[in-house]
Parts: structure tokens; sequence; C-alpha cells
């Protein structure tokens, strides 16, 4: 008799504190209490912008423009490098180790919603930076952009604000 595959859960980081958060409260709830019996299958996404995004090049390449790309790829690659070996850390902290790990280059919007896609994810989690509606509405919200564009339940994980 075959044994049922695990549903997927996509969890997306990047190096933020609030993903982060989510990314250990996940892990925590879901995964931690139940040391090699958890009941999904850990997927971990991070999205690397490209570099022309990150220095903002909408197809308008200035003098010099060119120049600074590998730099900034190179400091990109860091940065993957960094949340993929801090994920690692996490997971091996909380006796996690049946993981995989995704770096993908692209808007972490569309990475997420294609990740739960490529993996048929049945949840996805991302982490919210608390941001009010203008600056959401201004810069985007990857957690409001995944609710309402991902073909699964997309829960939001909150870091709570200290309360004085």
């Amino acid at each position: 008799m075959a044994t049922a595959e695990k549903p997927v859960m996509v969890v997306g980081i990047d190096d933020s504190e609030h993903s982060l958060y989510a990314f250990e409260w996940t892990l925590d709830h879901f995964f931690a209490p139940f040391p090699g019996t958890a009941p999904f299958k850990l997927v971990i996404v991070h999205a690397k912008p490209s570099p022309a995004t990150a220095i903002g090049l909408g197809g308008l390449a200035g003098p010099g423009a060119i120049d600074v790309l590998p730099f900034v790829e190179a400091d990109l690659k860091k940065t993957a490098d960094r949340v993929v070996e801090k994920a690692h850390e996490i997971c091996s902290s909380k006796s996690v180790t049946d993981v995989t790990v995704e770096v993908v280059e692209g808007d972490a919007r569309n990475v997420m919603c294609e990740a739960v896609e490529n993996h048929h994810a049945s949840i996805l989690v991302v982490g919210s930076h608390g941001y009010g509606a203008i600056k959401r509405a201004v810069i985007g919200s990857v957690s409001d952009y995944c609710a309402h564009h991902a073909h699964c339940t997309v829960m939001i994980v909150k870091k709570p604000k200290i309360k004085h």
C-alpha cells in the first residue's frame, strides 16, 4: 500500500526581521513539535531581485549603470547565501531536517506564487512588515499580493508589536 504524499508548505523568506520571525514561528508551530512526522513537506523560498531591478533600472540604463551591475549581482548573491545559511541554521537548531531551500531570481510576489504552483503547495507562509495602507500602496506588499493571487491558503505571520 502506497503512503500518501505530505501536503507542501512553502515559506517565503528574506533577510528581514519580520520574515525570520514568521519562519521561526512556522517551524515552532508546524515542524519542531513533530520531529520526523511533521504534517507538511517544507519548501523554503528566497526571492533574489535581479540586479537591474535592485538598482532601479527599468530599462533606463544611464552612463556607467552597466558597470555597476556585476557588483550589485555579487551583493545580491551574498545576501541570498546569508539567507539560505540562516534558514539551514534555524532548521538545524529546531531539529527540522527534511527541508528544501530554493533561491529564485525575480520579484518576490511572483516568485512566491510560482513556487506555490511548482510545488503544488497547500499553504504559503509569508511575513508581514506591518506597513500602513499608503506605504503598501506605494511600494507594494508581498503578503497582500500573495493573499490575492496564490492558488492556496496563505498564512501571513505578523511579529507582535511590543507594548510599553
